[in-house]
This record gives C-alpha cells, sequence and structure tokens, in this order.
C-alpha cells in the first residue's frame, strides 16, 4: 500500500471525531464514553506536558498517539510515556506507527526526557523494531468499577 499524503501532526479540536472512533477500537479494557472523552481531549490539547499526535493520510485521521513528558526523582529529571498509540487497523504495518513514534521521540527530547517508555500487550514486536526493550512489568489495579 502507498499513501498519496501522509502528514503527522499536533491534533487539533477539529480531529476530536475520527480520534474518538480510533480511541473506541483501541479500548479493550475500558469502553471509552463520549462525555469523558469530550471533557478530556481539550484539555490535553492544551497541556504543555502531553503530547497528541495524528497521522493523517490524504487528510483523514489514520493514527495517533499520545504521550507525556514529566518529572521523576529516580531518572534524575524527566521521562516519557506513551499512554495510547493505536493505527487504524487497514493502515497497520505501512509505517504510520513507526513515524508518530519518532517524532514523539523528538518531541520527548525536546523536553529533556532521559526516555521513552511504555505499556503494551499487542504490539510488542512493533516496539521492539523500533530498539525498544523489556524493562519491567506492568501492574494496575482498578479504582473504578
Amino acid at each position: 500500500m502507498t499513501f498519496g499524503d501522509l502528514r503527522l501532526r499536533p491534533a487539533e479540536k477539529s480531529d476530536a471525531e475520527q480520534i474518538f472512533a480510533l480511541a473506541r477500537e483501541f479500548a479493550v479494557s475500558f469502553r471509552p464514553e463520549r462525555a469523558a472523552f469530550d471533557a478530556a481531549f481539550p484539555a490535553l490539547l492544551e497541556n504543555d506536558e502531553a503530547m497528541l499526535l495524528v497521522a493523517t493520510v490524504d487528510g483523514t485521521v489514520r493514527g495517533y498517539l499520545l504521550g507525556f513528558a514529566h518529572l521523576t526523582l529516580f531518572a534524575n529529571g524527566r521521562v516519557a510515556w506513551v499512554e495510547e498509540a493505536i493505527i487504524e487497523s487497514g493502515f497497520r504495518r505501512h509505517g504510520l506507527g513507526r513515524h508518530l513514534l519518532e517524532e514523539f521521540e523528538r518531541w520527548a527530547r525536546g523536553h529533556n526526557a532521559g526516555y521513552v517508555a511504555l505499556a503494551t500487550r499487542r504490539a510488542a514486536e512493533f516496539y521492539a523494531s523500533l530498539g525498544y526493550e523489556i524493562s519491567a512489568t506492568y501492574y494496575r489495579k482498578m479504582l473504578k468499577t
């Protein structure tokens, strides 16, 4: 598959519908609710420690990445964390995810992050192919039922 016009850019308010549709495809443990999305989306766009990137093909959002840079004590400063990354199913394995992650890494370096980390259950081979290595086990405790 070749893409006509692949572009990466920060998300904009007008991307909300397309990003919400992708978020619903991404979610396994949770079902994104529209009201919660509508409350969080503009706040993320305004958050200086958050980066919400989109990959568009011919003007349509086909993937997004949401990540954060924040201060730590153990790492002598800032680190970056990829919270969500998804590519629309018909557009996977064609470089969109790699481009999004590389752009996030540039952003993280610009925010003086010492490293980028993430948790995944479904894309370990993808992240390993980009030089990411297993570093820890991920635990969680549900606070809402």
